[in-house]
């Protein structure tokens, strides 16, 4: 026969019940928790790098590496074919005008000189013995001349004796026309000697003329080498610093070499260079940014070189600023060239997250949770991205990157 449980054995049961429903609500939890959890991925919020959306500027700008140099560099050459004979001042040595830097062995242009003085003394004494020679020409023509003349006279008197005398009957026609002739070629050779005299007066002065044109050609030569052998002292022409010296003593150098470089060391300008790719949008005057342990010094484009080297294309930086005291020759810096300009955006600063495809989205802290809403990036640069919409003013967006994240709806914070 059956008996009634006990009040105290059904409690038991009871509470054997609550705490085994209790357990399967425990567990139902856990693992409702456990399988969420592996859905939404977290990040510690330690390992993100976030920025906040500000208003604000943004410059679309062209990244091209640049070097530092003088402004104004002047390269000294080598006016004559000569030995280095001495170096006077070196590379980093401060010059003033009129400062030897080398000393070229002038030997084989001394000689050169010489020469040409030489031949200088010879062609005076030429145009001597021209001037002689002319006038030992013309006394000779003169002696020619004045007997031609007495001849002359002789026999236009031999003319006129014959005419008489055949006038009264005491001569012949025949011995007229001879005589008339003897004249007539007398008078011939009369004036040869006359027009042989203005020849050889214009012989002279043609030849003194060809003579002095040798001359002067001669004068500006030896002027030219007196210049070049004072130049062979390489003197400088203007307050500097050496920037690069040929210092190898005995070596030789030809009329036109390089021999030495000075700078002004007061201004300076840059040389930047980029890709060819963009080599198009580079306009003279066009506004770049040059920087310098993060110091931004603003300037212009001053030219920009026509040729292309090995795929790059060079320009070269006027500064705003050429003497700042952050600028040394051969610095590397870093030249941003601005190609648009947004004055007044939302902008957040540019970081991993922007370097590939970030699909037009972006995370933005939310509470305990990062959220990827739709956003899309616009002008930018080393410092900021314009973001044109899905994010306001003073939102936290993530920067870091987050390449494993981008399908991601959400992702949770923990600390």
């Amino acid at each position: 026969m059956d008996r009634e449980l006990s009040l105290s054995t059904k409690q038991a049961r009871k509470q054997k019940r609550l705490w085994q429903v209790s357990i399967a609500l425990v567990v139902v939890a856990a693992a409702v928790f456990g399988f969420r959890s592996l859905l939404t991925p977290s990040l510690r919020r330690a390992d993100l790098r976030t920025a906040i959306v500000e208003k604000g500027p943004v410059e679309a700008t062209l990244t091209a590496s640049g070097l530092v140099v003088p402004e104004h560099e002047l390269a000294v050459t080598s006016p004559i074919q000569a030995r280095i004979e001495q170096v006077v001042h070196t590379t980093g040595d401060k010059v003033q005008p009129g400062d030897q830097i080398l000393l070229l062995d002038k030997a084989f242009t001394q000689l050169a000189y010489e020469k040409l003085k030489d031949e200088e003394q010879l062609n005076q004494h030429k145009r001597v013995q021209l001037r002689l020679q002319l006038q030992k020409k013309l006394n000779t023509l003169n002696s020619e001349l004045a007997i031609k003349r007495m001849n002359v006279k002789s026999l236009q008197a031999q003319l006129e004796d014959e005419q008489y005398l055949l006038k009264i009957g005491g001569g012949t026609l025949e011995r007229v026309k001879q005589a008339e002739l003897t004249l007539k070629i007398a008078q011939q050779q009369l004036a040869e000697i006359e027009q042989d005299m203005i020849t050889e007066r214009q012989l002279l002065k043609a030849d003194e003329q060809e003579l002095g044109f040798t001359m002067a050609i001669q004068s500006r030569s030896i002027e030219e080498l007196e210049r070049k052998m004072q130049q062979a002292e390489v003197r400088a022409s203007r307050p500097g610093v050496v920037t690069w010296v040929k210092n190898e003593i005995g070596s030789t150098v030809n009329a036109g070499d390089v021999i030495a470089r000075l700078a002004d060391l007061s201004s300076y300008k840059v040389q930047a260079t980029m890709s060819d790719a963009f080599a198009e949008q580079l306009r003279a005057g066009g506004p770049v940014t040059v920087r310098i342990n993060n110091t931004d010094l603003p300037g212009t484009i001053a030219t920009v070189d026509p040729t292309v080297s090995n795929g790059t294309v060079t320009f070269y930086v006027a500064l705003n600023e050429n003497n700042n005291k952050l600028l040394r020759p051969s610095l590397r810096v870093d030249v941003f060239v601005t190609t648009a300009t947004k004055p007044n955006t939302l902008r957040v600063k540019n970081g991993p997250y922007f370097s590939g495809n970030v699909n037009d989205k972006v995370f933005v802290v939310r509470g305990d949770e990062l959220v990827r809403v739709p956003a899309r990036a616009g002008v930018s640069n080393t410092d900021f991205v314009e973001l044109e919409n899905g994010v306001q003013p003073g939102d936290e967006v993530v920067i870091s990157d987050m390449k494993d994240y981008l399908n991601t709806p959400k992702v949770s914070l923990k600390e």
